[in-house]
């Protein structure tokens, strides 16, 4: 898998600066991003058997964070050829760099956050 792409699972604790999540009686809290600039944030589902993505950005950086179901993510690195998939759930965070191409598919319905350093282009998206 090319080092554009980076996984994490957020840690379940509440003692420690940064991304983290935890469950309590009631619900989920989710600190997705700490310290972090933001210049687009997005929310979106997926459905079960659909997908989204089929694209790649030159500019933009992506974050992707898993709040319920389950994906399943593909990758190209546009510049070196090397492919991956994994299959993400709640509590993973996703960081895709420019240049790689990504397909999300829904293995359950699944809602996920989107946000980005920087805004949103609509001429810095393209299909292969």
């Amino acid at each position: 898998m090319t080092s554009k792409v980076l996984l994490e699972k957020l840690p379940e604790t509440k003692e420690i600066e940064g991304a983290k999540r935890w469950d309590e009686e009631k619900g989920e809290f989710a600190q997705i991003a700490y310290k972090e600039e933001m210049h687009h944030l997005a929310l979106f589902t997926l459905k079960r058997g659909f997908t989204r993505g089929d694209h790649y950005h030159r500019k933009k950086d992506e974050v992707f964070y898993v709040a319920a179901g389950r994906i399943r993510a593909e990758f190209r690195d546009m510049d070196t050829g090397e492919t991956g998939s994994m299959a993400l759930e709640r509590g993973h965070k996703l960081r895709i760099q420019p240049g790689v191409w990504h397909i999300f598919y829904g293995i359950e319905d699944a809602l996920v956050v989107e946000y980005s350093p920087q805004h949103y282009d609509k001429n810095d998206a393209f299909r292969v």
